[in-house]
């Protein structure tokens, strides 16, 4: 970057923090060592919300749980496709309505940091891209393109002018201090070559031009420009931080992995609570000041906004689980680590480092302020056994993979590796079995054919182009009559798609699927065909849109290949045939899962037939009595999605065992908020051959291991 543009920059910069001055309002700036506001240095906790993953109900009881944990600031981001479903049309209501999760935030006097992106990644589908972006011309995302740039300009100033108006930058009063542009654009940004670089240095250049007040971040952005600070994301940020890349920026880790996504198929990622502490300490020794829990809570994918294979309940194993529970001895041993490091921030932020060794795998890190304050962190490396340490003539015995925390430099008053927290656990209770035949009535959807399609093709459609993502679902269909001589037809699919449903002349006869780290997947199928004219009918399902990675606008999924295979050799090939094609289906169409819906079909009693692929149950339930949270049983279904009182609480999926023969999620929250006290409606779209009647409701609360004792609230 070109000296005189350094300077403009900064001028810029100053300038909008030294108006906020004269104003008398809350301002942010940094130096080498922290975020500074009003003119005093912070050392900050921060932990990711993200608002539409809950609801407005929901917010104010867990930013209250955040802040008795120790949390300074509330980090989100922020959802494009959500936010402008169609150009230039806004929606900021209900679950999405940012102002009032920022407002919820500032009320509790906490800080927010604003992720804008507004590309966001986070195992949202599209990466938070609104599918429209797609369908204009000549555009390719995440680059030095003029299409692209202008809609995320035009969205970027969208919210910054909205937060403006409502008064809600640090610059104006406000809670927000910090702003991200772009998300972990490094991942990709060698693909696009020379306009990588300059797209970065746009980004940042526009960022800074809305004059927030506020500074600008970039996480995992080593070529961060000036004055837009790069900060860490990973697990273990406190060994693999390269650092600012200006001693005149702080330290700051935007996501400190509490857990990880999960995806169907896969077992849940269990990151204990000790191991959370000593990469969050060992950060703090070598300087860090910010450091943000991705998540604190994670919440739920209501809905179709789980990207691909990712399940519905996201990052369940955070400090706050899905529900909004206390997850110990997470919370509570994070909670003693900040109480412990913030008693120790005069001379953590003011004070002078060292560092040495005291052992072959031990290390010391020591802040000294003057002769008043001393603090160390005496680090242990050793993964397998204890370690005697001698500091300032005092001996220490440390845990393994341990961080001890003296904040006079004499007295070690915790340990990473030692948790005096009790550990809970969730238990369910059932309230409700949907068990009799009587409650449920069904719908079953007509198997497309050929004749039944009005768009046609003679070639196999990209899936996501052709759906424009307003369903998972496309059905691809042709007809013909085979030669008298095919015996034995094999039916081959190959798909990158993420399921294939296979029906012949209606009748259903396989299913398949891919998973996460397969791009895609073939089957055979034996199959019987008639004299005549046979429909060959295929159910392709998008299980999220992709969320990551260069020329997203790019992607293919769905068919790729169809063929018959008969066994004297011969082969039919489809894959450039005359294609009929279905968006959707017929109950999404219709919109069956309203109220006021309901008789656009006819529902009938549910029947004993063994093919109940594609089919549609409904049925009424009251709420159960209590504020406990509230969770639908789904282990007796295969694939599908749920909607209560016309809200779709995401998708299902317990057919896809794990490794370990185990479903990766049969438990689907159901908010308070969705509820009335009486009649709310059920709806169950069922894709293969589940069974309702073992469908249950169930309250959800916590009991210490060690105690009969349930509770579900913050201890007074």
């Amino acid at each position: 970057m070109k000296v005189r543009e350094m300077v403009w920059w900064w001028w810029i910069y100053i300038a909008v923090a030294v108006q906020a001055s004269i104003k008398g309002e809350d301002y942010v700036t940094y130096d080498g060592r922290s975020l500074i506001i009003n003119g005093q240095r912070k050392l900050l906790f921060s932990g990711s919300i993200h608002y539409p993953r809950s609801t407005p109900q929901m917010w104010s009881s867990l930013i209250a749980k955040a802040k008795e944990g120790g949390v300074d600031v509330i980090q989100t981001y922020v959802f494009w496709n959500l936010h402008e479903p169609q150009p230039g049309q806004y929606d900021f209501s209900g679950r999405y309505d940012l102002v009032k999760f920022i407002k919820e935030i500032q009320a509790q006097g906490l800080y927010a940091c604003l992720r804008i992106g507004p590309f966001i990644e986070s195992e949202w589908t599209y990466g938070g891209f609104p599918f429209w972006l797609h369908n204009v011309p000549d555009i390719v995302y995440r680059t030095d393109n003029g299409p692209f740039k202008f809609y995320m300009q035009n969205f970027t100033r969208k919210i910054v002018n909205l937060m403006k108006s409502e008064g809600l930058y640090a610059s104006q009063g406000g809670p927000i201090i910090l702003s991200q542009i772009e998300n972990e654009y490094q991942n990709v940004e060698a693909a696009f070559h020379e306009k990588g670089p300059i797209y970065v240095k746009w980004a940042a250049k526009m960022g800074v031009e809305l004059e927030t007040g506020v500074p600008w971040v970039m996480c995992k952005q080593t070529d961060a420009p000036d004055p837009v600070i790069n900060t860490c994301n990973g697990m273990r940020c406190g060994e693999t931080f390269g650092g600012p890349n200006s001693p005149n920026k702080p330290s700051m880790w935007t996501e400190n992995w509490t857990s990880f996504y999960q995806v169907y198929g896969g077992e849940p990622y269990i990151r204990s609570a000790e191991d959370i502490a000593f990469h969050v300490a060992l950060f703090i020794a070598k300087k860090g000041s910010y450091i943000n829990y991705y998540m604190y809570h994670g919440g739920t994918n209501f809905g179709r906004t789980a990207s691909t294979y990712v399940i519905t309940s996201y990052y369940d194993q955070a400090p706050l689980d899905e529900y909004g529970l206390l997850r110990q001895p997470k919370w509570g041993h994070l909670k003693e680590l900040h109480i412990v490091i913030k008693n120790c921030f005069t001379p953590l932020l003011q004070g002078v480092q060292s560092n040495f060794s005291i052992g072959p795998l031990q290390q010391a890190y020591v802040y000294e302020e003057g002769m008043e304050a001393c603090v160390a962190f005496l680090v242990n490396n050793d993964s397998t056994k204890n370690a005697t340490v001698q500091f300032q003539n005092n001996s220490f015995e440390l845990l393994p993979k341990s961080i001890g925390i003296l904040p006079d430099c004499q007295n070690m008053v915790f340990n990473t590796a030692k948790v005096s927290t009790k550990p809970n656990k969730r238990i369910t209770t059932l309230t409700k079995m949907f068990n009799e035949v009587d409650m449920w009535k069904e719908f079953k959807e007509d198997i497309q054919n050929f004749l039944d399609t009005s768009l046609r093709s003679n070639s196999l459609l990209e899936h996501m182009n052709t759906t424009q993502d307003k369903s998972d679902y496309l059905w691809y269909t042709f007809s013909f009559q085979p030669n008298s001589t095919c015996s034995q037809p094999v039916l081959h699919v190959e798909s990158l798609g993420h399921v294939v449903h296979a029906y012949i002349n209606t009748i259903f006869i396989e299913a398949g699927h891919g998973s996460h780290d397969t791009k895609g997947f073939s089957m055979d199928i034996p199959i019987t065909l008639i004299d005549g004219i046979n429909n060959v009918s295929i159910l392709s399902v998008m299980v999220g849109l992709p969320d990551s990675g260069a020329f997203l606008e790019s992607r293919y999924a769905g068919l790729t290949k169809v063929t018959i295979q008969c066994s004297e050799s011969y082969i039919y090939d489809f894959t450039n045939y005359t294609w009929g094609y279905q968006i959707g289906l017929e109950g999404e169409k219709l919109q069956v899962f309203k109220e006021q819906s309901l008789e656009e079909v006819e529902w009938s009693e549910i029947d004993d037939s063994t093919n109940k692929s594609l089919t549609w149950y409904k049925t009424t339930f009251d709420a159960p009595i209590g504020d406990e949270p509230i969770a639908l049983n789904m282990s007796s279904m295969q694939k599908g999605e749920v909607w209560v009182n016309e809200q779709s609480i995401g998708r299902y999926w317990v057919s896809f065992l794990t490794s370990k023969g185990n479903p990766s999620q049969t438990l689907y929250h159901v908010p308070r908020s969705f509820l009335n006290p009486t009649g709310n409606l059920l709806v169950v779209l069922e894709e293969l051959n589940g069974d309702p009647l073992q469908i249950s409701l169930n309250t959800i609360s916590l009991v210490n291991v060690n105690s009969p004792f349930s509770y579900h609230h913050l201890p007074q």
